[in-house]
C-alpha cells in the first residue's frame, strides 16, 4: 500500500511505502520515505552535493541563510540504511532527518594503539555537529581517554567521583543489565552534553567495562548451544540505536580499544561503517597486513550469529548489518613545507600500497566495501585515504585543556599574541579544512547505497 499527500499527515509530494524484510513481509515499525523533490543538507561543498544530486536528477535550490550558518534545507535527499533488514535510497523530510532508526553508527579501529583514535574520533564528531548533524560519541575503550578529554578528567580518582555521582550514566552500567542478569530491561543512555557543541553527546565509558569480555566472548562462541547467553550479542547494538533514538542521532561514533577483544568484534560487525585510523610507521604498515586477515574472519562469524535462531529470537536480537569499510586517516606526520617530511612520507606510502594490494582485496572479497565508484564520487583515491593529518604539535595541549578540537580555538584560548598567534591561528585554520574536508566525504560515503 502507497499513502501519500495531506490526508495522510504529509506534505503534498510525500509518500510513505512499507518496507520488506529480506525475504519476507512488510517490515512493522518502518517506511520508506520519498519526496518529488529533495536537497541534501549536511555536505557543505558544492562539488559533493552536485555529485548526491546527480543520480537523482536533482536541481540546486536555493534558502535562506541560517543565523548558525548551517545548512536547513526543507527537505533533502540520502542514502541510509533505515532498517536492520535491508538499504535503500531515501529521500526524506525534516521530521526523518534524525532518529535512532536513520542514525549510522561508525566505528574507528585499529589494534595498533597510538594512531590517535580517540582524537579522531572527538574532532570528527565535532565538525558533523558544525555541518548541522547530531552526534553520539561512545566511549568503548576501557581506557576512557574519550570521556577524559570531553569531560576534563585526567587520572582515575575524577573519574570514579563522576561515576559514583551519576552511576548510570555509562556504557558498562546500560549494559549490566543483560550481562548481569538485572530484572530490568536495556534502556537508552542519557548522554553528557559536549561543552561548546549543543549537537555532540557523549556516552562515557568505564574502566571496568573489560569485565564483560570473557561473558560475552563465551556467548559469541557457544550462544547456539547455550541460551543463556543468547541475549549478551545483540545488546550492545541495542542499547546504542536506543541511545542514539533518545537524542535523535544522524551519527554514533565508537570509540573502540586497540586490541582484538568480543567487544570490538560485536562493536564493529554491528556497525554501519568503520574507519581504520593508521599512523606513518612500521607497525601501521603491519597492522595492515594483519587487519586483512581479522576483518573477514569477524564477518563470517557475524554472518553466522544472524543466522542463530536462538540470537534473532533474543530480547536483544542480534542485528542484520553488513559493516561497510569507509576508509583510511593517517595522522600524527611531521609536515615540511605543505607536505609530510621525507622520513614520513616513506611510510604513508607503504601504508596506502599494503591498503590496496592487499587490505581493500580482502574487504572486497569479504564484502565489506561500498561499490568502487562511491569512493571516487566522494574523493578517495589511492588506497581509500579519506584524510591525512600531521600532527597537532603544541595545539594538542591547548586544545586537551579546554576540551575543544584544535579547528575551534579562539584566540582567547590559544592565548598568545603577534607572529605567534598568528601562527597558530593559521594552524588551526589549516586543520579546520582537513577535519571538515574529511567530515565532508563521511557524509559523502555513508548516503551511499
Amino acid at each position: 500500500m502507497r499513502r501519500s499527500g495531506p490526508g495522510f499527515g504529509l506534505p503534498a509530494g510525500v509518500s510513505l511505502t512499507p518496507l520488506r524484510r529480506k525475504g519476507g513481509g512488510p517490515h512493522p515499525h518502518m517506511a520508506r520515505i520519498s519526496t518529488l523533490a529533495a536537497d541534501p543538507e549536511g555536505c557543505p561543498s558544492a562539488a559533493l552535493r552536485a555529485k548526491l544530486r546527480a543520480p537523482l536528477g536533482i536541481r540546486d535550490t536555493k534558502h535562506g541563510a541560517n543565523p548558525a550558518g548551517v545548512s536547513q534545507p526543507r527537505r533533502r535527499a540520502c542514502f541510509r540504511s533505515v532498517t536492520p533488514y535491508s538499504y535503500s535510497l531515501c529521500r526524506y523530510s525534516p521530521s526523518h532527518t534524525r532518529g535512532g532508526a536513520l542514525a549510522r553508527k561508525i566505528g574507528l579501529f585499529n589494534h595498533k594503539g597510538g594512531v590517535s583514535k580517540t582524537t579522531t574520533t572527538f574532532n570528527l564528531g565535532w565538525m558533523l555537529a558544525e555541518l548541522g548533524h547530531t552526534v553520539v560519541l561512545v566511549d568503548a575503550d576501557p581506557q576512557c581517554n574519550l570521556t577524559g578529554i570531553v569531560m576534563g578528567y585526567r587520572g582515575p580518582t575524577e573519574l570514579e567521583e563522576f561515576f559514583e555521582r551519576e552511576p548510570s550514566r555509562n556504557l558498562k552500567a546500560g549494559l549490566s543489565p543483560a550481562f548481569e542478569s538485572r530484572p530490568r530491561a536495556v534502556q537508552a543512555i542519557e548522554c553528557v552534553p559536549v561543552a561548546g557543541q549543543e549537537r555532540l553527546f557523549l556516552l562515557p565509558g568505564h574502566i571496568s567495562l573489560a569485565e564483560y569480555e570473557v561473558s560475552l566472548g563465551i556467548a559469541q562462541e557457544l550462544s547456539a548451544t547455550l541460551t543463556t547467553f543468547q541475549n549478551l550479542p545483540g545488546s550492545i547494538s541495542f542499547l546504542l540505536d536506543r541511545t542514539a533514538e533518545l537524542h535523535k542521532a544522524d551519527y554514533v561514533l565508537i570509540d573502540m580499544s586497540p586490541s582484538l577483544s568480543s567487544i570490538n568484534q560485536n562493536l564493529l560487525m554491528t556497525s554501519e561503517n568503520f574507519i581504520v585510523p593508521a599512523a606513518p610507521d612500521f607497525y601501521s604498515v603491519m597492522a595492515m597486513d594483519s587487519l586483512a586477515n581479522i576483518f573477514p574472519k569477524w564477518r563470517r562469524w557475524a554472518e553466522q550469529a544472524q543466522s542463530f535462531t536462538a540470537f534473532r529470537d533474543a530480547d536483544y536480537p542480534f542485528p542484520e548489518v553488513s559493516p561497510k569499510f569507509l576508509g583510511l586517516v593517517i595522522q600524527n606526520y611531521r609536515p615540511r613545507g605543505g607536505a609530510p617530511a621525507q622520513s614520513f612520507q616513506r611510510w604513508i606510502e607503504q601504508i596506502d600500497k599494503v591498503a590496496t594490494e592487499t587490505l581493500l582485496p580482502s574487504l572486497s572479497a569479504a564484502g565489506l566495501l561500498l561499490p568502487p565508484a562511491a569512493y571516487g564520487d566522494c574523493g578517495l583515491d589511492y588506497g581509500y585515504r579519506l584524510a591525512s593529518i600531521p600532527d597537532f604539535n603544541s595545539l594538542i595541549a591547548t586544545s586537551q585543556e579546554h576540551h575543544t578540537p584544535v579547528f575551534a580555538l579562539t584566540d582567547a584560548q590559544l592565548g598568545s599574541r603577534g607572529v605567534i598567534l598568528r601562527e597558530a591561528r593559521k594552524s588551526c585554520d589549516a586543520f579546520r579544512e582537513m577535519f571538515s574536508r574529511l567530515a565532508e566525504r563521511v557524509v559523502c560515503l555513508t548516503r551511499q547505497l
